[in-house]
């Protein structure tokens, strides 16, 4: 039977540090594992939160009546086989690229950049420099209450920053196609690209990754933020980054009421100079959506 942990405040497992206590924690170790917590949530009426390594997570101040998952064991392991990369839900991006590099297998550099794990990958689509998950993804392995199923890339409706899961449905392995490229070279782009995401971006900072999306058009969220004067713009403990406005760092005991007032100002900016309506991408746990801008 899984151990279900209660009270665990989600500050100690996001990047962003702000959250209060889970209704229920449970860190499943193999498919069976996760669907008997997925059915525990069906009766317990709780919402379902896969929390990964913690990124891409805004929780609410007060808590979440939510059932927390963190894949484990078996659940977090990577194997290669010829040219497919299978990885649990939970393991990291910077495993299964380590694994790829030592068997010698490229096309997955770019998540060097992603500081998430396999099923986080899939449920958001997600990518950098010019490539995601659906460009290396065969299928995965979706567990739910009922039970588990390999779904295709297709059959996941994988989109920019977008895929078809529907809450409760949460991904416990994934399968990766990935092609032969020396080590060597896989080395030297994963170099070029850490080092690209350092000089753009707060790797340093506790913050839960990209606010938004980026909006149609040439001008990313980021730059758009920028051009509104909001590098360095500050509320309560959290500020949008000096260094790319589309990050929010927790800078002194920040709290998730501070962060939601940033986007808040931040989506209301955009809208009145540019008329662009940012749709954010960190996930929130017991927080009510933001309000209309029109």
């Amino acid at each position: 039977m899984i151990r279900i942990e209660h009270g665990v405040p989600l500050a100690r497992l996001t990047t962003i540090g702000v959250g209060g206590p889970a209704r229920a924690l449970a860190r499943p170790r193999t498919v069976d594992a996760l669907v008997e917590a997925l059915r525990y949530a069906r009766d317990e009426g709780l919402d379902v939160l896969p929390i990964g390594l913690g990124s891409n997570v805004l929780a609410a101040d007060d808590g979440v009546e939510t059932l927390v998952l963190r894949l484990e064991g078996d659940l977090a392991a990577v194997d290669v086989d010829g040219d497919v990369l299978r990885a649990g839900g939970g393991a990291t991006n910077a495993v299964c690229l380590h694994r790829a590099r030592d068997a010698g297998l490229g096309g997955f550099e770019f998540a060097c950049a992603i500081p998430g794990t396999a099923g986080g990958g899939v449920r958001m689509n997600a990518g950098a420099y010019g490539r995601d998950w659906s460009a290396v993804l065969v299928r995965a392995l979706v567990a739910t209450a009922d039970g588990d199923a390999w779904l295709t890339g297709e059959e996941l409706g994988l989109s920019y920053r977008h895929s078809a899961l529907r809450p409760g449905e949460v991904v416990a392995a994934v399968e990766y196609r990935l092609v032969p490229r020396p080590p060597a070279e896989i080395k030297a782009t994963v170099v070029e690209l850490v080092a690209r995401r350092k000089d753009t971006q707060p790797t340093n900072k506790r913050t839960f990754g990209s606010v938004f999306k980026n909006p149609r058009g040439e001008l990313g969220a980021g730059r758009m933020l920028e051009l509104c004067g909001l590098k360095g713009h500050r509320i309560g403990g959290a500020t949008i980054s000096p260094k790319h406005a589309n990050f929010i760092e927790n800078v002194d005991g920040a709290t998730s009421t501070d962060c939601v007032a940033l986007l808040v100002e931040a989506r209301r900016r955009a809208w009145e100079q540019h008329g662009a309506v940012l749709e954010r991408e960190v996930v929130f746990a017991g927080l009510p959506e933001l309000p209309s801008l029109t």
